[in-house]
């Protein structure tokens, strides 16, 4: 199953799109020895990023067309993340252009490593290729 959209820092950490229907999404994440921390477990900033996408992919099952962007995220840590993990990410409430989720990240087993809720925004997706931000944090094309 393809995301839908070519997203490179999605790619490079090797994420599966196991689930992106009806407001649900699935993110499978087998993290490599570059993703620990020096406890030898899953470092947050791969936890957050698996939950973000989640989240991110659940609102955006409902409007497929449309890009999303994180307006705000809010994470929980449980337990140390350990070996393949998933990422499922619920849809609770949407608006025209504002979506509301969550999203759980689960080991192996089922238990929940870390929860997230978060804000995000619908957009208009912009063009592909070279983008550059001005100082008036604007997106133009070259």
């Amino acid at each position: 199953m393809e995301f839908g959209v070519d997203i490179p820092f999605v790619h490079h950490l090797g994420f599966t799109l196991e689930r992106f229907d009806g407001g649900f999404s699935t993110i499978g994440f087998t993290p490599k020895p570059e993703h620990m921390n020096s406890f030898g477990v899953v470092h947050g900033g791969a936890c957050m990023t698996v939950l973000d996408v989640a989240m991110a992919v659940a609102a955006r099952s409902v409007n497929k067309e449309s890009g999303i962007v994180t307006i705000e995220m809010k994470t929980s840590f449980m337990q140390p993340a350990r070996g393949p993990l998933q990422g499922l990410g619920s849809l609770k409430h949407r608006t025209a252009t504002m979506a509301f989720v969550e999203a759980t990240l689960v080991d192996a087993e089922g238990r929940p490593c870390a929860h997230a809720t978060g804000t995000f925004k619908y957009v208009k997706r912009l063009p592909t290729g070279p983008r550059s931000v001005n100082a008036l944090n604007v997106i133009s094309t070259d």
